[in-house]
């Protein structure tokens, strides 16, 4: 329910509404617009590409040493972008906080970034789309990505002066999700309001349960 509800001061209970799929409480932080439905590629790490592995230590000689390496991984970055556009890959859903760099190509190539999703979110989508987060590419370039998510739309959403992300998911369950956007005059109120309906389909749960068996 917590990631199921967003809680909206300042607004009449009359502004309440459902919204179909997903509510991520953050904005873009890269943001192409994309008409129909779009692949959507799950990380739990930055997909920027590392100069050495874990335990691995690299050392620099020289300046120039260190400024080829940089220029390797910008290269390499922007191959991996271009990997995820020839996927269609159109959207990346990130658990960690990817790097300029990341961003910078991820606009250049058209692919939307959602970073810093938390553990919960995660979790929600995994459940709804049935895909884990993508392990990192390594040195195959080649492999083609099939562990994506569908998604039917992908938007900005204002909900007052909190900037969100609005994604609805093609579900591999019988569950739909929808989102509640609460409305109410102070955060108190919600508070309230949220807790009883929380409680009430905690009810309709154990309803149900009881009539099944």
């Amino acid at each position: 329910f917590a990631e199921l509800h967003a809680a909206v001061p300042g607004l009449p209970l009359a502004s309440s509404r459902v919204l179909p799929g997903v509510v991520l409480r953050r904005d873009f932080a890269a943001y192409c617009p994309a008409d129909g439905e779009l692949r959507a590629l799950l990380l739990s790490e930055p997909l920027r590409p590392a100069l050495t592995a874990p335990g691995v230590e690299f050392v620099v000689d020289s300046e120039g040493q260190y400024q080829a390496s940089l220029r390797w991984i910008t290269k390499r970055t922007e191959a991996l972008m271009k990997h995820l556009q020839s996927n269609n890959v159109k959207l990346l859903l990130s658990s960690s906080k990817q790097e300029e760099v990341v961003i910078y190509y991820a606009k250049l190539y058209g692919v939307s970034v959602v970073e810093c999703i938390s553990s919960e979110e995660m979790a929600l989508i995994t459940e709804i789309t049935g895909v884990s987060p993508y392990a990192p590419f390594g040195d195959n370039m080649d492999r083609q990505i099939t562990e994506t998510a569908v998604v039917t739309f992908c938007r900005p959403l204002l909900l007052v002066s909190k900037r969100c992300v609005h994604i609805g998911f093609t579900s591999v369950c019988a569950f739909q999700p929808h989102c509640l956007i609460l409305c109410g005059p102070v955060d108190g109120v919600n508070e309230q309001h949220a807790a009883a309906l929380q409680e009430a389909f905690t009810m309709l749960q154990q309803l149900f349960k009881t009539v099944d068996q």
